[in-house]
């Protein structure tokens, strides 16, 4: 691992029933890539040690939430941050935490912007969206479903 890796500061996946995982990030630009590569990981884990299912569609808005909110910190809350991902019964918990106090504001829908949709597409397609400041900054917690629906529907958004 070099400089720009993430330091992985906890994989408690195979110690307890709970797969957990958690990584300091430095908040450099790299830092986004290697969070994705760590959730794919984690969610290959997952499934191959404690048999749970993770379905394509899963693994892919995992990694795009991972993605998003990891970019959003960089950009907007520079310095490290905490990527925590765990698994809570057939959901995937994704919290991003971040040295910031300010809670982030979805934009209103504007075709013509160009970029800044990372937070409404990460509402639209989680199962659970929170945000909240903490005694240190501020963390993000979105939520998915592993498994699909065998009729390939997805239930609505839970409340966190």
């Amino acid at each position: 691992m070099d400089d720009t890796e993430p330091i992985p500061v906890g994989d408690s996946e195979l110690a307890t029933s709970t797969p957990v995982f958690s990584a300091t990030l430095d908040g450099y630009g790299s830092c986004i890539s290697a969070a994705r590569r760590m959730t794919a990981s984690f969610l290959t884990r997952v499934q191959a040690v404690h048999g749970l299912p993770v379905s394509d569609r899963a693994m892919d808005l995992t990694q795009l939430i991972v993605s998003e909110l990891v970019t959003n910190a960089c950009k907007y809350a520079p310095g490290p941050m905490l990527l925590e991902l765990r698994i809570l019964g057939d959901l995937v918990e994704v919290v991003v935490w971040d040295s910031d106090p300010v809670l982030p504001v979805a934009r209103a829908a504007d075709p013509a912007r160009v970029g800044q949709h990372g937070l409404e597409i990460v509402m639209s397609v989680a199962q659970a969206f929170e945000a909240q400041r903490q005694p240190v900054g501020k963390s993000i917690t979105a939520r998915i479903a592993l498994p699909d629906d065998p009729g390939g529907a997805l239930t609505g958004r839970l409340p966190l």
